[in-house]
């Protein structure tokens, strides 16, 4: 199947989107707040957890799913990335904003972890670009 890295993680990845916006509707509904944070600090910090998902997220599957088209690649390195990119999501969204806005554990190391991915699999894509 071709893209079967890619997709695999995106699966992961797509779900993991799901259990961040599940936890947004389930703080909006138990604080009665429709639209926004209605000033609710954790409520905030649920919100700029998905927010920060959907910012970063669909670019670094993107180069994901570009590397592996390419071919050129062993297919461990996408395995490593996209590993890398789940594991980062989770701390990030599950042990970092959603327990503190400020810093934390799991916002340093998935901050860390998601850029050093997105670095890698940005440089790689370039590396390849221009390598012909």
């Amino acid at each position: 199947m071709p893209f079967a890295a890619t997709l695999f993680y995106a699966g992961l990845l797509g779900l993991i989107l799901l259990a961040l916006s599940a936890r947004v509707v389930r703080a909006r509904r138990s604080l009665g707040v429709g639209l926004g944070t209605g000033g609710d600090r954790h409520l905030e910090c649920l919100i700029r957890a998905q927010a920060n998902f959907c910012e970063y997220v669909p670019l670094t599957v993107l180069l994901l799913l570009l590397l592996e088209a390419s071919s050129r690649l062993p297919g461990v390195v996408i395995h490593i990335l996209g590993s890398a990119l789940v594991a980062s999501r989770v701390l990030h969204g599950f042990w970092g904003l959603n327990r503190s806005a400020g810093t934390s554990f799991g916002r340093f190391w998935g901050t860390a972890l998601h850029w050093l991915v997105l670095m890698i699999a940005a440089i790689l894509a370039v590396v390849l670009a221009v390598s012909g």
